[in-house]
């Protein structure tokens, strides 16, 4: 269970676990976003958790959870060309999950939230601004009308990885790739993708105080075939 009395060496502790370096000031604004979640959540309507406790497993260690992953894969993203700061766009992000955890946590991807929802993505806006995160927006905007383009798109408990491919595929930059959180294994989805869409990686995680099942689905654009 977390500790809720000391959210501070709990948000440590998480971060030891799952190799995510902190400095005091990132955790300091990890905990300043928890509380910007606690205090618009009521007017913004950014998530049914409600519990502080819960905010702290459900939320700030389930989105540290893809760091690392994340950072084991970027550098085969675009190799020598890869650009000086990795775009990332977080699709259907709601109140900034995983995005704001990734611009917090990592100055090196320039981040864009992206929802439906317009005060949603105001209140995106409103914690790069309190938080100073010059590596943070939030865009009002349907996915399918992006065009990018991004290195990595994500995207946690959204829709089918159908629709997220699907819907993003434009924005998706050369040699860029998807990063779908899902529950468990989702084999059916899976099975359904598009043609053109290759799943090179279903990668387990393990978060702090949460039992449930968790994992990443990595995919890219299929190669073309070359002629025979």
């Amino acid at each position: 269970m977390t500790d809720i009395a000391d959210p501070q060496t709990s948000l440590r502790r998480a971060a030891t676990a799952l190799q995510v370096p902190l400095t005091e000031a990132q955790a300091a604004m990890l905990l300043a976003y928890l509380e910007l979640i606690q205090k618009w959540n009521k007017v913004y309507n950014l998530t049914a958790v409600r519990d502080p406790a819960e905010m702290l497993t459900h939320h700030l260690f389930d989105s540290l959870a893809v760091i690392a992953p994340l950072r084991r894969q970027l550098p085969a993203a675009g190799d020598a060309a890869q650009p000086a700061q990795v775009r990332l766009l977080d699709v259907g992000s709601g109140a900034g999950l995983p995005g704001v955890v990734l611009a917090i946590c990592c100055p090196e991807i320039a981040v864009t939230c992206v929802d439906t929802v317009a005060k949603k993505a105001a209140f995106i806006q409103q914690v790069a601004a309190t938080l100073k995160l010059p590596n943070l927006r939030g865009l009002h905007a349907r996915v399918e009308t992006l065009t990018g383009p991004f290195d990595v798109i994500s995207s946690r408990a959204f829709a089918s990885l159908a629709d997220f491919v699907t819907w993003s595929r434009a924005a998706l930059g050369e040699g860029g790739f998807w990063m779908a959180m899902k529950g468990k294994h989702p084999a059916d989805e899976i099975a359904a993708l598009p043609a053109g869409v290759d799943v090179f990686h279903v990668e387990q995680l393990t978060v702090p105080g949460l039992e449930a099942e968790r994992c990443i689905v990595w995919m890219r654009v299929t190669s073309p075939a070359a002629p025979g």
